[in-house]
């Protein structure tokens, strides 16, 4: 088992904004719904949302779902990002922390969420403040732990001098390697769990992009350097090599993917995203297997920071993120 905040939890956990938005086309709320019961009923334990995810459709239907069976898993869930319009700011100011957990705890029909994170740096605010307002929230019983998403080894120092941070959340797999620029070493330094997102390259990683120009209109993607006509050919050329070291270790290469980051240290956990049962089935069916040394090298060769083309977002959203850079 892994731990966050004190508490033991599968290594594979569930993010859950693909049953809202962001990939493809989302799925009915009943099927939404139905997805979520049979991820508890196959050992899921630690399922993550936001409040931006599905403006608010996200938190509304685990509160609806899984109300009956909230003793059944660790909740974490994200404040800071909001959509005015066609708008998108960052507001992390401590009156608009305080609301927002109220507006979560409503919408998740519960009295506590054991993770709220940051789910962006507000530069405009000290991390110290809005560390500060969660702090209270603590405090107050309605959130059990504090953590960060997309934030630099520095912000995390500066955020664990005011309070404890439980987890930082950053995208981690073979191809997006910023964290072990450094936050992955200070997570470790200071216990702080490092939560996975994106952990299989957005789907492409595990088969899920044959090719971008299919994907539907208003998925996250079509807007990613990695998935354009330049930088595609490039990238699926990996994944190609990457499929068959899978598959001459006998696993999937989502499997891989995952084993790859859980590997990476016993402080990481990871939260891969479906809507599709049969890949939740699979993501979680191997989470206690790691691969071995010379199987983490060989991923490491075909896969780095050097050989995968294109950024990993663009100009415009890489200006919220607060996460280390390669030169």
């Amino acid at each position: 088992m892994s731990m966050i905040a004190g508490r033991p939890i599968n290594p594979i956990g569930l993010g859950c904004m693909s049953l809202s938005h962001a990939y493809g086309r989302p799925p009915a709320p009943a099927e939404g719904a139905k997805l979520l019961h049979h991820a508890l009923d196959l050992g899921y334990d630690h399922l993550d949302t936001a409040r931006i995810y599905g403006l608010g459709r996200n938190e509304a239907l685990i509160g609806e779902t899984l109300k009956g069976r909230r003793r059944e898993f660790f909740l974490a869930s994200k404040c800071g990002i909001i959509i005015d319009g066609d708008r998108r700011r960052i507001d992390c100011s401590p009156a608009t922390i305080h609301a927002a957990i109220e507006t979560s705890l409503a919408a998740l029909q519960t009295d506590h969420i054991d993770l709220y994170y940051l789910h962006r740096r507000d530069f405009t605010v000290p991390i110290e403040e809005s560390v500060g307002a969660l702090a209270e929230a603590v405090k107050a019983g309605k959130i059990g732990a504090i953590g960060l998403s997309e934030m630099s080894a520095e912000t995390l120092r500066k955020a664990s001098a005011v309070h404890p941070i439980a987890a930082m959340q950053t995208e981690y797999s073979p191809w997006t390697r910023n964290p072990e620029i450094a936050v992955l070493a200070a997570c470790r330094e200071l216990g702080t769990a490092f939560v996975a997102f994106s952990p299989v390259g957005r789907g492409m990683l595990a088969g899920g992009v044959s090719d971008p120009a299919l994907l539907v209109e208003g998925d996250l993607r079509r807007g990613m350097p990695r998935f354009n006509a330049e930088n595609w050919p490039v990238n699926h050329a990996l994944y190609v090599g990457f499929a068959d070291i899978a598959a001459r270790h006998g696993v999937t290469p989502a499997q891989l993917a995952l084993g790859w980051v859980l590997a990476k240290g016993e402080h990481i956990v990871a939260i891969p995203g479906t809507a599709s049962p049969a890949h939740l089935a699979e993501n979680i069916a191997r989470s206690h297997w790691r691969p071995d040394a010379a199987l983490v090298a060989a991923v490491d060769a075909l896969i780095n920071h050097d050989s995968v083309a294109g950024h990993r977002y663009s100009a415009a959203m890489d200006a919220s993120i607060d996460t280390e850079r390669f030169g």
